[in-house]
């Protein structure tokens, strides 16, 4: 969504205070229509004004989650490799060793490393993931690396953030970021809709509204007014 895609919801919802201030100054401006009185008009503005305020704070809230997940899972990869060090060390069957190997080449991003052919690269021969790694992803893999641990009784690290119970703790923190950052999404999705409601929905939004407001001066005034002139050249955008 582009800044000035954001910047012309604002200069809707000014336009319409612009607007109010006009008609305001008229003293044969009396609509029958209930939703082009002043009054309507000034609560229209109050509710756009405020459904404008609260996307920024969802959009706040979203990036803030985005965030924190992002620092969250920073610590993914090197943890993921420590737990490796310490299977490396306790004289492990080859196969499960291997296994957790595996799973940890799909944490970091890479598959198993293949013999480099003679006709190729060693750029080319390396193996890195053309696919992107979602979170989600790779809180499953964590997951299957943290079952694996389970099984290895002799996994008993003396260093605490690689204790299974740290370790279990860690990959609460990774799904609990990642739910956050939905829950944040959708809120602020939800808030959009609701403001495309306000300012554009067919007759009630503020782009309707301002139309038929601008009509009604034209009908009140004529259409070579200055009254109806200085209200036409306050400009609203659909979007």
């Amino acid at each position: 969504m582009s800044k000035q895609y954001e910047t012309g919801h604002a200069k809707n919802v000014a336009n319409l205070q612009k607007l109010i201030e006009q008609v305001t100054v008229y003293t044969e401006y009396n609509p029958s229509v209930v939703n082009l009185t002043i009054a309507s008009l000034n609560t229209l503005y109050s509710t756009a004004l405020t459904v404008l305020t609260e996307i920024k704070e969802k959009r706040n809230d979203n990036k803030y989650a985005i965030h924190n997940r992002q620092e969250i899972y920073e610590n993914l990869k090197p943890l993921s490799t420590r737990i490796i060090n310490q299977l490396d060390i306790l004289d492990l069957s080859k196969g499960t060793l291997d296994q957790a190997k595996s799973i940890n080449y799909l944490i970091q991003g890479y598959s198993k490393k293949k013999p480099v052919d003679n006709n190729e690269t060693l750029e080319e021969s390396r193996t890195i993931s053309t696919s992107r790694q979602s979170y989600t992803q790779l809180a499953d893999n964590f997951s299957k690396l943290l079952q694996l641990l389970t099984s290895v009784p002799s996994y008993t690290p003396n260093v605490a953030e690689l204790t299974i119970t740290s370790l279990n703790e860690y990959y609460e923190a990774l799904i609990t970021s990642t739910q956050k950052v939905d829950q944040t999404e959708a809120e602020f999705n939800a808030k959009l809709i609701e403001r495309n409601s306000i300012l554009y929905a067919d007759s009630t939004g503020v782009y309707a509204i301002a139309q038929n407001v601008k009509k009604y001066v034209k009908s009140v005034y004529g259409a070579i007014s200055a009254e109806y002139t200085r209200v036409a050249r306050i400009k609203f955008t659909v979007f």
